[in-house]
């Protein structure tokens, strides 16, 4: 729980969670509070790690300060400001309850604050390459816990999915953009860091957008826990049969026929792709994959065939027989859950569901 008109991004669950100052990591705002209430479950403890603590420096830390205090067993840790920084960028306590409280008065610089926390079961919350213990060699497999919330964290990433991420990207973040997490949840992730390559793509992800980077001498790769159902993670699945609500039947200027219909809509198609009758609400398209299958993601694109046409964003539902349809929801579980799209007609857009889909339907 947040209260004060001084919170930032904050996303808070009962295993790990992310937190920070308003405008973080741009100025913190004058004469503001935040008050968060962090619970985790009975029987374990809380760990805090420290982001980033930059309020500016005064005596006692009476201007501006982040204060964390522990009601089970009566300790405080703090206050802390620029010139009484944390000793450790990591806090265990003994508590499965604190209280962290943000407040600000005049001032003229500071970024604010950042902050993670995980529970005892997760001993380990990570923003950025530099959280990683010991330099692993290279190709060695190693897992840290990532919290929840980073995607909005500050910082960039740069490459994507099928060929790594340059090593000085925000680890947790390139986890959400790899999808190997889902950003309101958290969790474990398995990496390794690899040689290099020269250059590192852009792509848009999971609600993120990567960035184009230059050589560098290691790289990070995710390695996804692979289902029984599907011999590797990213077996591309074959579509038996492709069906929509609608299909446009386009005669162009010259009197040709052109058909958009459903059978387009396969990405390796060259040329138009399919596209529902003008004016359609509620177009869908539906994939047959013939027998039940595990999906876990999907890959738009759209048409740029004479016409700039793409989707911007969509639902997804599924079924295992064809009749009864299931409304994905997402790692939340509570609304159905809407996945951004295209932005132009030419690049590919990756989303992952987290958790997989198990049907032979999906709309």
């Amino acid at each position: 729980v947040s209260a004060g008109n001084g919170c930032g991004h904050t996303l808070l669950t009962p295993h790990s969670g992310t937190l920070s100052s308003k405008n973080y990591p741009g100025t913190y705002p004058n004469h503001t509070m935040c008050c968060w209430q962090l619970q985790a479950p009975p029987g374990t403890s809380l760990l805090l790690a420290f982001g980033d603590v930059d309020l500016e420096p005064s005596e006692h830390c009476a201007h501006s300060s982040l204060l964390l205090a522990d009601p089970q067993t009566g300790t405080a840790y703090g206050p802390y400001c620029r010139n009484s920084i944390p000793s450790a960028p990591l806090l265990v306590t003994n508590s499965s309850t604190v209280t962290v409280l943000f407040n600000s008065t005049s001032h003229r610089s500071g970024r604010g604050l950042l902050l993670s926390y995980a529970t005892s079961q997760h001993p380990g919350t990570h923003y950025t390459q530099e959280h990683i213990s010991p330099d692993p060699p290279l190709t060695m497999c190693f897992s840290v816990y990532c919290p929840a919330g980073c995607k909005d964290i500050h910082g960039d990433i740069w490459g994507n999915p099928s060929q790594g991420y340059r090593d000085t990207s925000v680890l947790c973040k390139a986890a959400v953009h790899a999808g190997v997490i889902a950003d309101e949840l958290g969790g474990q992730v398995t990496l390794s860091r690899e040689k290099g390559i020269t250059l590192y793509e852009s792509a848009f992800a999971n609600g993120l957008r990567s960035k184009r980077g230059s050589l560098s001498e290691k790289r990070l790769m995710f390695h996804k826990v692979c289902c029984l159902l599907s011999p590797a993670c990213d077996d591309v699945l074959e579509v038996v049969v492709f069906s929509a609500s609608s299909w446009w039947h386009e005669v162009d200027a010259v009197g040709q026929d052109r058909a958009w219909v459903a059978e387009r809509a396969a990405l390796s198609t060259t040329g138009h792709s399919w596209a529902a009758k003008p004016g359609t609400k509620a177009a869908w398209l539906e994939l047959d994959l013939g027998t039940r299958r595990n999906v876990t993601g999907i890959i738009t694109k759209g048409s740029s065939e004479q016409h700039d046409y793409y989707v911007t964003s969509y639902h997804i539902s599924s079924s295992r027989d064809g009749k009864n349809w299931r409304p994905y929801k997402g790692s939340s579980g509570q609304e159905n859950k809407v996945f951004e799209g295209n932005a132009d007609s030419q690049g590919q857009v990756s989303n992952a569901f987290i958790p997989p889909i198990v049907a032979r339907y999906i709309r």
